[in-house]
């Protein structure tokens, strides 16, 4: 009998079963991570020796871990095939666990892209996103129509005071910034028109100038700027956290339709609140005009509104006005899609909050030059 052992808690014994050079390693003591690593270099040793391992026994093994578990499996791995056997059936199962070997790490050996490749795949990728919203957008402005169900009573999508709530969070509470803003931005139209002007001695045409600008273009524009940053970023931030808490998955279980819930009554209101509001910034524009051309160029308010009258008709008005709820509509199923898309932790939300605003004051400013282009088209 052949015997190598260490003279450690940890053991590990070879013994010539006799029958055609065949071997029984017997392991005994304590195998885990604190006391492996003295009998490791007696395993390699044994495991070069060679020949034929009939068994290996692990009766006298005390105590084994997951680190003991894989210098087991690796022992058993170098000395080929041999029957494990044991008195506790709990080490077969760890060991009958654990594969035969760690796989390799694999190395990634990524081709560097040429600039034309790279710059094109950034293209794709973006046509790819964008028409992956496009159709977002439409599923959502269709479910929002479908699953409002368009009635009133009890068990019904549609819920009035959700609609008020939202129009009065949406555009009753962004009416003094909405006039702020417009009369500074028409004050200051006028301030700059008035001193350019002056060189030619038409400062009286500051006048055509500030309410076709206003009336036609800045007015609904930048009022629309105003609310996808202030309303479409709340709409984001309101759906996408509901998404983490995973409320929407909650009223798909009721059987109720997240989008008829959620978004409807956000798209009711801003469609209404965005026209009134872009009325009280033509308002507050043509206010702010009318103070600095009295104040800079000493025009009366009576002239003011006189010139206001023959420069401006009726058209001018209507041009601005057909812009808000399309606009509305592009600010609320942006923000829906961005908010449908969070994922579940707080910089998801972040990142879609920012691109919702983004995407929204892009598309409106997109729209309204379509809507500038199709104007000139027909001569409205």
């Amino acid at each position: 009998m052949t015997r190598s052992q260490v003279k450690t808690d940890t053991d590990v014994q070879l013994e010539d079963a006799g029958n055609g050079g065949s071997k029984v390693y017997r392991f005994s003591g304590d195998w885990r991570s604190v006391s492996i690593h003295t009998v490791m270099p007696q395993l390699d040793q044994l495991a070069s020796k060679g020949g034929t391992a009939s068994e290996v026994d692990l009766s006298a093994v005390t105590a084994m871990d997951t680190a003991g578990a894989w210098v087991v499996r690796r022992f058993l791995t170098k000395i080929g095939d041999a029957k494990l056997t044991s008195d506790n059936p709990r080490y077969l199962e760890l060991l009958g666990a654990l594969p035969e070997e760690l796989p390799e790490p694999k190395e990634d050996k990524k081709k560097t892209a040429s600039i034309f490749s790279r710059f094109f795949v950034a293209i794709g990728k973006s046509v790819v996103s964008a028409w992956e919203d496009t159709v977002a957008a439409m599923f959502i402005l269709g479910s929002a129509v479908r699953g409002a169900q368009l009635k009133l009573g009890r068990h019904s999508g549609l819920s009035p005071a959700a609609i008020v709530n939202q129009i009065d969070r949406m555009g009753v509470q962004a009416v003094p910034i909405i006039l702020l803003m417009s009369f500074l931005i028409g004050a200051i139209i006028a301030q700059q028109g008035a001193f350019q002007l002056r060189y030619f001695g038409a400062e009286l045409f500051v006048v055509d100038l500030v309410g076709i600008l206003q009336l036609r273009e800045i007015g609904v524009l930048l009022t629309a700027i105003m609310i996808a940053g202030r309303s479409g970023s709340a709409i984001t931030a309101e759906i996408g956290s509901m998404k983490m808490r995973e409320e929407i998955d909650a009223l798909k279980v009721m059987g109720l339709s997240p989008i008829g819930v959620l978004v409807f009554p956000r798209l009711v209101a801003l469609t209404v609140a965005l026209p009134l509001l872009t009325i009280i910034a033509n308002f507050a524009a043509l206010t702010g005009a009318a103070v600095v051309t009295w104040s800079y160029s000493g025009i009366t308010f009576a002239t003011f509104l006189a010139r206001l009258q023959e420069a401006v008709d009726f058209s001018s008005v209507l041009a601005g006005m057909i812009k808000a709820p399309f606009m509305a509509l592009i600010i609320g199923v942006v923000a829906a899609v961005e908010g449908l898309k969070v994922g579940g932790s707080a910089e998801s939300l972040g990142k879609h909050v920012t691109q919702s605003v983004v995407k929204s004051i892009f598309v409106v400013i997109l729209v309204d030059g379509l809507f500038a282009i199709f104007y000139a088209s027909i001569d409205f």
